[in-house]
C-alpha cells in the first residue's frame, strides 16, 4: 500500500514544479541565495529538481555588514553544493560612504540590497529569478504570485498582479523586465522548519539559541536583533511558533522604520 501524502510532500511537489517550469519557460535564470533558512530550502528544492545539479548561479547580494557566521556559511555551502555563486556589493553606493553608521535603514536597504540587484540584473540580463519569499512573512508579501513580474524599472505593482488560474503563470518579459518565481509562496515559518527537520537541511546554527537569545530573521548586522529565546532543537523552535503572535521579521529594523517600509522598498524592487 502507497504511503499518504503528507502536506510537506505536497508543498515540496508543487515548488518543484514552480522551479521546472521557471527553468522551461525562461532562458536566463538566476537564484538570490541570502544564506537564510528560506534561500536554504530553495537549494534543496533546486537539488531535488534537477538530479542533485543546480543548473543557474546562485546571487549573494553582499551588503558588506553580513554576520561572520553566515559568510563563513556561504563558503562552506558553496563548497558541499558544487553552486556557481555570484557576489554582488554596490561598491558606488559604499564609495559614497553609504552605511548603517550614516542613513537610515530604508535608504541602505534600497541601496546596498535593492540597487545591487538591479545592477545584477542590468549585468547578466536574467529575466527571471527564484526567490525565497513566502505569504506569511508580511502583509506586502501576501499580494505576490507565483510569477510575478517586474517592469524595467524594477518595480513591482502590487495593486495589479496577474491572475494564476489552472497552473497558468506570466511567463512572458519585454526588454529590460524580469518575473520573481516564487516557489515557497504558499510555505508557513512552521513548514520550512519541518521540511528542514525531514530533509536535515543544513543551515546557520544562528537560528537556534545560544546564551538564551536566538536569530528568527537573518539580515545586516547592525538592524538584526535577536529574540529572547530558549529554543535549541527545530522541535523547540516549532513550539515557540505556535505560542508567538510576533511576526517573523519583527527583528528587522528596515521593515519597520517607517508606515509601510516594506511595501515601499518592495515596490521598487526589494526582494
Amino acid at each position: 500500500m502507497a504511503t499518504p501524502r503528507t502536506h510537506l510532500d505536497y508543498l515540496e511537489s508543487q515548488s518543484i514544479y514552480i522551479i521546472r517550469e521557471a527553468y522551461r519557460v525562461f532562458k536566463n535564470i538566476a537564484m538570490p541565495w541570502s544564506m537564510g533558512k528560506d534561500s536554504n530550502v530553495l537549494i534543496w528544492l533546486s537539488l531535488k529538481s534537477f538530479f542533485g545539479k543546480i543548473p543557474y548561479p546562485l546571487l549573494h547580494i553582499d551588503t558588506t555588514y553580513e554576520f561572520p557566521e553566515m559568510l563563513e556559511f556561504r563558503d562552506w555551502a558553496t563548497k558541499h553544493y558544487k553552486l556557481n555563486l555570484i557576489v554582488k556589493i554596490n561598491e558606488e553606493a559604499r564609495g559614497r560612504g553609504i552605511g548603517y553608521e550614516t542613513h537610515d535603514p530604508v535608504t541602505v536597504t534600497h541601496e546596498l540590497k535593492t540597487v545591487a540587484l538591479q545592477q545584477a540584473l542590468a549585468q547578466y540580463k536574467w529575466d527571471a529569478l527564484i526567490t525565497g519569499i513566502r505569504r506569511d512573512e508580511d502583509p506586502t508579501r501576501a499580494k505576490e504570485r507565483y510569477f510575478s513580474p517586474r517592469n524595467a524599472q524594477f518595480e513591482w505593482s502590487y495593486k495589479d498582479q496577474p491572475p494564476e488560474f489552472w497552473g497558468q503563470f506570466a511567463s512572458t518579459t519585454a526588454a529590460g523586465e524580469h518575473v520573481r518565481v516564487q516557489p515557497l509562496l504558499e510555505w508557513t515559518e512552521a513548514d520550512v522548519w519541518r521540511y528542514i527537520q525531514r530533509e536535515k537541511i543544513p543551515i546557520p546554527q544562528m537560528y537556534f539559541a545560544r546564551n538564551g537569545e536566538r536569530f528568527r530573521s537573518l539580515g545586516c548586522k547592525p538592524i538584526t536583533k535577536p529574540i529572547s529565546s530558549s529554543a535549541a532543537t527545530i522541535e523547540e523552535i516549532i513550539c515557540e511558533l505556535d505560542a508567538t503572535r510576533t511576526s517573523e521579521r519583527a527583528g528587522r529594523a528596515q521593515d519597520h522604520h517607517e508606515r509601510n517600509a516594506m511595501q515601499k522598498l518592495r515596490a521598487k524592487g526589494f526582494m
